[in-house]
């Protein structure tokens, strides 16, 4: 860590905890601010904050008070999920206090060059893909921030000799003023988070400020498949190296069922591990990564072409006596579950779906179901969903939930087949969350491997 003096005696206010907040108010601790937390939950079920007070840190919880603002705060560190309208973030502003988020604070510290990834979908497969290949490849690459591990708390231990690997959301690089990362990625763009927003300009301004900072020795790996972020990328200082799946470009493409890094052949599409356009093209964004890094072709392939997935996303879990199993439990929504579909031959699909009932229906599925061999539904919807397969003929059956829906598809699938869990609802009928309700699924899929 940079032992930088820029927070010696200030006053910073950390606005939300959760693991970001307990970090950057240990490290700014640790930088010699004086540090107040203010936190909503109540100090008795909040844990982090018992923790900080533990440890000399000044801690308000159980609510807001906009009073604290009066307080001399030379700066506001912001949990990305606290909008800006909130009365505290509003005073702050008002007060003209910075306000910023973790990973600004990270690249302030950090001794090791960063690599940001961002975009709607495929930041999470994106960056792992990049940090298992770098990792791979005999650099040290470590995983940062919107993945699940604090961007400050990463910087703090990482040295020169590494590489922060982190993936980006449009909330925390609203909060960023110096941030620059030596490679920046943007998997893709579409239209996400309106109600934190406001509209789509103001989501894709926030994406597109994870570049702003960047030099012409920098480097913009953009998705050509879209309009949109090609236009853009006339707009940036960086180099630009794109990626497409349409066409040849200068940079990583997908060519008659070969991948290409700027003519050099790298491998071929149908030795990926994980199925689906949208793995073609989170693939080819991991590929630029690495040859600008330096990475032998043999590392990029040997992760390529065994990469299990990220849990609960599109993740395999290996098969049982030629069935294979994908846990996609993240898949909360229809779209979701399109992508996930479009990797696999439907006649050889079985597909397992249903959950929490928010009063939608489910029409938009027919056109990517047809021809399932079979689906088996469970939760609220359940009823929903065996209205649409029965509309296309395809057998249903219905399950009580997740883990006899696992059993149910197995008893009925055969040689070849793919059983796939992509519920495309969110879990909270049945589970308390799509971490838990995948579990399920690799459980029983474990269970059964055991009993065969």
């Amino acid at each position: 860590m940079k032992k930088i003096s820029t927070f010696e005696n200030k006053k910073v206010l950390v606005l939300g905890l959760a693991k970001s907040g307990a970090s950057a108010a240990r490290v700014l601790s640790d930088l010699g601010a004086i540090v107040t937390v203010n936190d909503g939950k109540e100090l008795g079920e909040n844990k982090e904050a018992q923790d900080l007070l533990e440890n000399g840190i000044r801690v308000i919880s159980g609510g807001h008070p906009v009073e604290l603002l009066d307080e001399d705060f030379s700066l506001m560190v912001k949990n990305p999920g606290i909008p800006y309208e909130n009365p505290m973030v509003v005073k702050a502003m008002e007060k003209d206090i910075p306000v910023i988020t973790e990973v600004e604070l990270a690249y302030l510290i950090s001794e090791a060059d960063i690599i940001g990834i961002t975009g709607t979908n495929g930041k999470t497969t994106t960056t792992t893909l990049i940090a298992d290949i770098l990792n791979e490849g005999g650099l040290s690459a470590k995983l940062s921030g919107n993945i699940g591990f604090p961007a400050s708390e990463v910087a703090e231990k990482a040295t020169e000799n590494d590489t922060l690997v982190m993936e980006l959301s449009s909330f925390q690089l609203m909060g960023i003023e110096k941030f620059r990362p030596e490679i920046a990625v943007i998997t893709n763009i579409f239209s996400a988070h309106l109600d934190y927003h406001g509209n789509q300009q103001n989501y894709e301004a926030a994406k597109w400020r994870i570049q702003e900072n960047m030099k012409d020795s920098d480097f913009l790996v953009i998705n050509f498949n879209q309009e949109k972020l090609r236009k853009l990328s006339e707009e940036t200082k960086a180099q630009v190296i794109p990626f497409s799946t349409l066409e040849k470009v200068d940079g990583a493409y997908a060519l008659d069922g070969k991948i290409y890094f700027r003519d050099e052949y790298i491998l071929d599409v149908d030795s990926l591990s994980l199925p689906g356009e949208h793995n073609v093209e989170n693939a080819l964004a991991a590929i630029a990564v690495a040859k600008l890094k330096g990475v032998s072709n043999q590392s990029i392939i040997n992760i390529l072409t065994t990469f299990s997935g990220v849990k609960h996303r599109l993740q395999y879990l290996g098969d049982i006596e030629g069935v294979k199993f994908y846990n996609d439990s993240k898949a909360t929504n229809i779209l979701a579950t399109q992508k996930a579909l479009s990797g696999f031959e439907n006649n050889k699909l079985w597909l397992l779906a249903g959950g929490l009932d928010r009063g939608n229906g489910f029409d938009d599925l027919i056109p990517d179901i047809e021809n399932l061999k079979g689906m088996i539904v469970f939760g609220e919807t359940a009823p929903k969903l065996k209205e649409i397969a029965e509309k296309l003929n395809i057998t249903v059956l219905e399950s009580e939930n997740v883990g006899t829906a696992a059993r149910l598809a197995f008893d009925n699938a055969e040689l070849g087949e793919v059983i796939l869990l992509s519920p495309a609802n969110a879990s909270w009928d049945q589970y308390p969350n799509f971490e838990i309700r995948g579990d399920v699924f690799i459980q029983e899929f474990n269970k059964l491997k055991e009993e065969i």
